[in-house]
């Protein structure tokens, strides 16, 4: 597995903590996506969006009839396929070997699939080798489930937003509405519940807050409110150092 934009060709097995990582976890509709990217942009790192990287290989997966429980065609999908990120306008497009999945992996049926596929033993360890080598290239935002537990626990800024399940509903909803794609808000409040009983209680890399995160409820804050609550937390802190 490649990711293009970034030039990968091999991966470190070891975090090596580095000051201007930035992790935001939490939970599915909590906002993390939209703050990481506008919070990379602010300053001047790169973001990953690693939710998406585990979206491509479900995408990839349920296009090629593999089943998620699969280990030795899912370690054969994740050595073949590519993975790329482009920027258009304000927002982030995914490639899958050349291919634009940017809206195909936000499909519900690949969400939930997505949720089963991260928690396959192989497919975490070739994405977290990844995301950390990109971590390890330049200073980065990195949302995901895990950003803060697994991939850079010793990351200096972790963050961990949540928000009422009827909240993050409404916001998947009227996110995927907006792109044309046809669902019902019952059935994301629904798919949003089994997805957090999932990400929370799977035994690899389960959904929660790292030790030393700060976790903020999103629930009655705008995206600004958001973003610049985040920032006060890391110039403050920065201030501090000797």
């Amino acid at each position: 597995m490649r990711i293009a934009e970034y030039g990968i060709k091999f991966m470190h097995e070891h975090d090596t903590g580095k000051d201007d990582i930035i992790t935001i976890d939490g939970p599915v509709g909590s906002g993390k996506s939209t703050i990481g990217r506008l919070l990379a942009d602010r300053r001047g790192l790169i973001y990953l969006d690693t939710g998406a990287m585990y979206r491509v290989v479900a995408l990839e997966a349920h296009n090629r009839g593999i089943e998620p429980d699969d280990e030795k065609a899912l370690q054969a999908l994740c050595a073949d396929i590519e993975i790329s990120f482009a920027h258009d306008n304000d927002r982030q497009r995914v490639y899958s070997c050349g291919n634009d999945v940017t809206d195909a992996i936000r499909q519900p049926e690949i969400s939930m699939l997505a949720s089963r596929v991260s928690a396959v033993k192989v497919v975490r360890q070739a994405l977290v080798q990844m995301q950390r080598k990109i971590g390890h290239e330049a200073g980065s935002v990195i949302d995901g489930r895990d950003a803060g537990t697994v991939i850079f626990p010793r990351a200096r800024f972790k963050f961990y937003l949540d928000a009422t399940v009827e909240t993050r509903a409404r916001r998947r909803y009227k996110e995927l509405v907006e792109k044309n794609i046809e669902v019902s808000y019952k059935d994301i409040f629904q798919d949003i519940r089994k997805r957090d009983s999932d990400d929370s209680s799977r035994d690899i890399a389960p959904l929660k807050p790292a030790d030393d995160a700060v976790i903020i409820d999103t629930t009655m804050m705008t995206i600004e409110d958001v973003l610049e609550k985040i920032s006060q937390e890391i110039d403050t802190a920065t201030a501090s150092l000797p």
